[in-house]
Order: structure tokens, then C-alpha cells, then sequence
């Protein structure tokens, strides 16, 4: 069986980032050899040099929206709402997150600033509302005003107008996102320059991520979780660099986790990356064959999370673990603002 407690690190809080750094490429690079088992450390400026001409990076372009808000109930209670995915079907009305002193009912008005509202129109269950909302002009565009960036809760402030460019990657197309790529929060433009310049080829795919990706797992038993869907698309470009790097032996690296099920997820029987949208609940822990994905480039993960779990996968638990152990050692930055490892 696999457990929980076996994906179990001690991290100090003082390690965990609260803000970016001033520079998107200054993190630190901590750099895995699966084959040689060994653990190297470096900067994230020395990217390029650990990658080899003709690698294939794929990232994820999703774009993280202001998702969350802050309303009052007709009873004067206030209430925080975080979007989460628009329903299908519906005008303005979307699956969302409430927190409030008491829970929010069915029917209840709620109003906002700039005098958008919203009525809760259904009990979804587990915590989840459905709310229709209502405003003069595009709602879309009201968001960006009234929304804030959604950051994650081990970010202990409220988020300021510079999350609005930070906590988004400089490729960021696809809005959807209520949780950042966070790997790809290290890369600029020059950075992309530096890679074309070594011969390393780019290509997106999109993975809106969701708060699932914070949720705490509830299970002991690693096999009995079940991961919240995700929707995600493969362009029909990258479907065809995929493929064609593979069948000319050269290597996908994949930038982030969210990349990585993105990938994973649209495999045929084949071996082939399929072109097309879909909802992944893809849970990959150790024993995953990973048909694509070469290398990883990815943020450190929260202890005893499906992201960890993943990662471990990938390269192995007991040399995830002491690559970790080292990055708590040395005081490496952790989670969304923090540093980054590359898993060869």
C-alpha cells in the first residue's frame, strides 16, 4: 500500500516564499539525475545549459484569473467567493467557493462592489455553490476590476496590485486558471531567447488549474484519492512537436506538473499525444509510466501533497526525498514564489 505518511518532509515556515523575488529568473535550480543519482545545485539562469539542443519544452498557458471576491449578503454577513469554472450553458454563472460566518443558502443575494450581484442558484455539495451573476457591461472585464488574484492560502497577506504581473507567467494566453503554473513563473522573455538560441524548441499546451491543487489529501491510502477534474487542450501543434520529437529520440521536458497530467492525459494506446480538450482526474503516483515526459522542471510541492506524490513518481521517492531534504538544508525558497528543480 501506498501511504501518505511516506511523502513527509519537515519544512520550516520561514522557508515557505511570501513574495516573489525581484527578478523572475533569480530563484535557484536544484538540478536531479535520475540516472546517476545525483543532486546538484545551481541558479535558474543556468537553465539553458542543462538542456540540450533539439529538447522539446513544453508549458502551460493557461491564465490565471482575479477569481476571487469580496461581497455582502442581503443580512449585512460578509462573504469571500472564489470562481472556480463557468457552467456550461449558463450566461454568468459559475461554480464557486464561498466563505462566510454562516454558509450561504440558496436564493440569498449577494452584492458587490460596482454594483455587480450575484444569487446562489444552487447547493452543489462539499462546499461548492453555484451563483449567478449579474452586472452592466462585460463581465469579464468587471472581473479584471473587482477580482483579486487568487493566491494560495500558505501566502499569509493580502494579494497587492504586483500579484496582478507576478503571480501570471510572461506566456499566459488562456484565462481560466484560479491557481498559477507556478514553474513558469521564473521564465521571461529572455530567458525564451536563451533556450532558442541553445536549440531548445517551445510549445504550449493549456491546463486550467484549480483549487484542488491545494486541497489537503484525505486519504491514508494513496490509491483511494481522487483528484478534482481539470479541463486541459492540446493544440494540434503541439500534438504534432510531441510526436515528432519522440520519433526522432529527442526529449519532451515538461514545464510544470500541471504540463506533465496535461501530456499524460492524451496519450492513445498508441503512444501517441492526441490533439483535443478534455477534463483529466489523472492521479500519477509511483509506478506511472510515463510515456512522454522526459525531464521536469518544477517548483518544491507541499509536504504529503499529490504534487510531491508526483514528482516522486517521476524520479524515485528516497531521491526526491533527500533532494528535498538538501533544499530545506541549504534554505531554498518553497511553493508558488519559491525556487525551482529540474529532474533529468
Amino acid at each position: 500500500m501506498m501511504r501518505l505518511a511516506d511523502y513527509n518532509f519537515e519544512l520550516p515556515a520561514e522557508l515557505i516564499a511570501q513574495e516573489p523575488l525581484p527578478e523572475r529568473s533569480a530563484a535557484r535550480l536544484l538540478v536531479i539525475d535520475r540516472a546517476s543519482a545525483t543532486i546538484r545545485h545551481g541558479a535558474f539562469a543556468d537553465l539553458p545549459q542543462w538542456l540540450e539542443p533539439g529538447d522539446l519544452l513544453v508549458r502551460n498557458e493557461t491564465r490565471v484569473i482575479p477569481a476571487r471576491l469580496h461581497g455582502v449578503k442581503a443580512s449585512g454577513g460578509r462573504v469571500e467567493v472564489l470562481l472556480v469554472e463557468r457552467l456550461a450553458g449558463a450566461e454568468e454563472v459559475w461554480r464557486c467557493l464561498t466563505r462566510s460566518a454562516k454558509p450561504a443558502r440558496v436564493g440569498q443575494q449577494i452584492t458587490f462592489a460596482d454594483g455587480m450581484t450575484a444569487e446562489v442558484t444552487a447547493d452543489l455539495g462539499e462546499g461548492w455553490r453555484a451563483l449567478a451573476f449579474a452586472c452592466a457591461g462585460d463581465f469579464a472585464a468587471r472581473l479584471e476590476n473587482l477580482g483579486e488574484m487568487p493566491l494560495p492560502p500558505y501566502i499569509q497577506r493580502a494579494p497587492r496590485g504586483a500579484d496582478r504581473d507576478r503571480y501570471q507567467t510572461v506566456f499566459a494566453r488562456e484565462p481560466g486558471a484560479v491557481a498559477a503554473p507556478t514553474a513558469g513563473l521564473h521564465f521571461s522573455d529572455e530567458t525564451f531567447a536563451a533556450l532558442a538560441k541553445r536549440g531548445v524548441e517551445v510549445c504550449g499546451v493549456t491546463l486550467h488549474v484549480g483549487p484542488g491543487t491545494f486541497q489537503p489529501v484525505r486519504v491514508e491510502c494513496l490509491d483511494d484519492h481522487r483528484m478534482h477534474g481539470e479541463a486541459y487542450s492540446i493544440p494540434e501543434e503541439t500534438a504534432q512537436a510531441v510526436n515528432r520529437a519522440r520519433s526522432e529520440g529527442r526529449r519532451v521536458v515538461a514545464l510544470g506538473t500541471t504540463s506533465t497530467r496535461a501530456l499524460e492525459s492524451a496519450v492513445d494506446a498508441r503512444g501517441q499525444l492526441c490533439a483535443g480538450s478534455g477534463v483529466t482526474e489523472l492521479f500519477i503516483r509511483p509506478g506511472f509510466d510515463f510515456k512522454v515526459v522526459g525531464a521536469l522542471l518544477t517548483n518544491f510541492h507541499l509536504p504529503q501533497s499529490t504534487l510531491l506524490v508526483l514528482v516522486a513518481a517521476f524520479a524515485g521517492r528516497e531521491l526526491i526525498l533527500e533532494a528535498y531534504r538538501q533544499a530545506v538544508e541549504q534554505k531554498y525558497r518553497f511553493f508558488s514564489y519559491g525556487d525551482c528543480m529540474l529532474i533529468l
